[in-house]
């Protein structure tokens, strides 16, 4: 069986609007800070000190562990961040999670025997071609069906 890519590409949500959030609270204070002729009120400051912490904890959440690729080998899953390659093997993964109503949608892999990556594996999942934010999603579906299959004595 050919390789199948079953991710979604992870730099723009890891680096480019992370960029984008900080970039534009920056230029926010330095314009709240430096464009007013006398000193600026303090509410001005309060939105993006807030949104600061808020965005850092939030891109570490929800993009910060994600792997830039996950290939479907047939029998087996690679995995690849940066220049790091593993190869999972579908006996290995305990639970298959998707999440529901979240934006990127991303699956996480726990695996019975930690790997290079750690316990637990989360990928960006394709989007669905009409997005209903209540339906389940098939690639976990089916993850979880061959994950089952390859744990079960035959």
């Amino acid at each position: 069986m050919l390789a199948k890519k079953i991710s979604r590409n992870a730099f723009f949500y890891r680096t480019v609007f992370p960029a984008m959030w900080f970039g534009f609270l920056f230029v926010f204070l330095g314009i709240a800070l430096f464009a007013t002729p006398r000193r600026p009120p303090l509410p001005l400051f309060i939105p993006p000190l807030v949104m600061l912490p808020l965005g850092f904890v939030l891109f570490r959440k929800l993009v910060g562990d994600v792997v830039d690729e996950v290939w479907d080998c047939g029998d087996h899953l690679i995995v690849k961040r940066g220049d790091r390659q593993e190869t999972v093997a579908f006996s290995n993964i305990m639970n298959v999670n998707a999440t529901v109503l979240v934006n990127p949608p991303r699956i996480t892999l726990r695996l019975v025997h930690p790997g290079r990556f750690g316990a637990e594996i989360a990928f960006l999942a394709p989007r669905p071609p009409f997005m209903n934010p209540f339906a389940r999603n098939a690639l976990a579906d089916q993850l979880i069906e061959r994950a089952h299959a390859a744990r079960s004595p035959a």
